[in-house]
């Protein structure tokens, strides 16, 4: 007989969650791709090396890596025009698969969005998704540093008033899973772009894991790798 794939569930214990939020729990790769590829091709780049690493980052941390020698207050003004344009454009934008479900069976226990979006982009992409927005929320005003840089998730975890160590990050990006783990976080990674950046542990989607309230009030991950 041929030997079973089947991989055992992977059993994590936190206190509190915090959730990037594009790639993650919304799928906005269409708008980010429109407006990126755009970018790049009027700044005379390739746009499929662009697309490589604009997740995760705030807009103006991906201008910086695209176009080092360009003053950073260039990539500031830049970055608000196009904030503003996809705050506007939510054309594409859906749920990842079992987010619904996944944020339902969150919404009682602690966590937090710790996104690279401004507000009014989070919640623009929230709503179109139609996912409840958490009530603590770490966007790109509340911090002076983009990931990769760990200040967000430092601050979620503040915010809630946990240990990083008590924290599990969900996160599909590069930037993000560096930043969860610079954090001295565990970090789930979720999707087909986490599993290359070595995430503590990797589900393809949200539909690969169960959450729920242990007796003494901590938070059960389940997750279920290859079923």
């Amino acid at each position: 007989m041929p030997a079973s794939t089947t991989t055992a569930p992977v059993v994590l214990t936190a206190k509190v969650l915090l959730l990037d939020m594009d790639g993650t729990i919304v799928n906005s790769d269409a708008v980010v791709e429109r407006c990126w590829r755009e970018w790049a091709v009027s700044h005379g780049l390739d746009p499929q090396e662009a697309l490589k690493v604009v997740h995760g980052r705030q807009g103006y941390a991906t201008m910086a890596v695209l176009l080092p020698d360009r003053p950073m207050e260039v990539n500031h003004a830049e970055n608000a025009v196009m904030l503003a344009r996809e705050t506007a454009d939510t054309d594409g934008v859906v749920p990842v698969v079992g987010a619904p479900e996944f944020m339902a069976s969150i919404g009682g226990l602690p966590h937090a969005l710790v996104t690279s979006a401004d507000a009014a982009l989070a919640a623009a992409r929230m709503t179109a998704a139609g996912l409840p927005m958490p009530e603590v929320r770490v966007t790109a005003e509340s911090v002076q540093a983009s990931k990769p840089h760990p200040e967000g998730f430092l601050k979620g975890a503040t915010a809630l008033g946990t240990d990083p160590a008590d924290c599990i990050v969900f996160e599909d990006s590069a930037a993000g899973i560096a930043a969860g783990l610079a954090a001295g976080m565990r970090v789930i990674g979720v999707g087909p772009r986490a599993a290359a950046h070595a995430p503590t542990a990797h589900v393809p989607d949200l539909t690969a894991l169960r959450v729920t309230e242990a007796p003494d009030g901590s938070i059960q991950v389940t997750l279920h790798p290859q079923r």
